[in-house]
């Protein structure tokens, strides 16, 4: 269910300090009240859980990876962090607001995520989330996975690790666990890449871990370095390449009843 991506926390927040970037924007729907306890659904290394703890809430960060938790510790010490997996994780003690950003798109099993999140809410608590919707990264995926199949001989969509849904298929998510759905919003993200013309290999290196399972070094960079022939001309835009991010942002309430 979760995802086997191995992830490495320095290089993380070395390459891809983008992805905490753009989620700070994201904490203007959140709208954290003083003394608030507020739950980082898929902290990272826990430079958001940082910035929402600014406010003069209480806040804890939870993340399945237990070297990016190891990461979040060594930078804020003052913070509580938790290794824990999205979609069982259990609280004694319920949230005003569940945040998360850039998370959501690796847990496998939407509908146990809800029901963690529900289960976890005081009754008027609210969700506030960004993370791939319909489309991420698809001239990315489409390239790997054609590169796969015809250098291996693999299923490579079989090995695809995301979930990326419509508004459509989350709002009713949603709805259906009894959340009051108050926004959701699809748009467009070209993100910049580090590493000039080899973004796309050290993207892939981060996070498409998940297609390598069983192949060797040298398949997985040759498999890197066609993939990122083929879309660079694609993604380049200017200085750099860009990649074709699409974001879903919902923010939901548990109803008071």
């Amino acid at each position: 269910m979760q995802s086997l991506n191995q992830w490495k926390a320095d290089e993380y927040d070395n390459k891809l300090a983008f992805v905490s970037g753009y989620g700070k924007n994201l904490i203007s729907w959140l709208q954290p009240k003083k003394g608030e306890y507020i739950l980082d659904l898929g902290c990272g290394t826990g430079d958001l859980t940082h910035e929402i703890s600014l406010c003069e809430v209480e806040i804890v960060g939870i993340d399945a990876s237990s070297d990016m938790i190891r990461r979040a510790r060594d930078k804020y010490p003052h913070l509580e962090f938790k290794a824990g997996d999205g979609h069982y994780f259990e609280t004694n003690r319920l949230f005003d607001a569940i945040f998360s950003n850039a998370a959501l798109h690796w847990m496998r099993d939407p509908e146990l995520v809800v029901s963690s999140i529900w289960n976890a809410l005081k009754p008027g608590g609210r969700f506030v989330a960004e993370f791939g919707g319909k489309g991420n990264v698809d001239i990315i995926v489409h390239a790997l996975e054609e590169v796969i199949e015809r250098s291996t001989g693999m299923d490579a969509s079989a090995r695809n690790p995301w979930y990326f849904p419509t508004i459509g298929e989350y709002s009713s998510l949603l709805e259906k666990q009894g959340f009051m759905v108050r926004q959701a919003y699809h748009y467009d993200r070209p993100t910049k890449l580090s590493d000039g013309d080899r973004g796309i290999e050290g993207w892939l290196s981060q996070f498409g871990g998940d297609y390598f399972q069983g192949l060797d070094t040298k398949q997985i960079q040759e498999i890197c370095l066609e993939t990122s022939k083929r879309v660079v001309p694609q993604l380049w835009k200017e200085d750099a390449i860009y990649a074709d991010y699409k974001r879903l942002r919902v923010e939901a309430v548990k109803p008071v009843i």
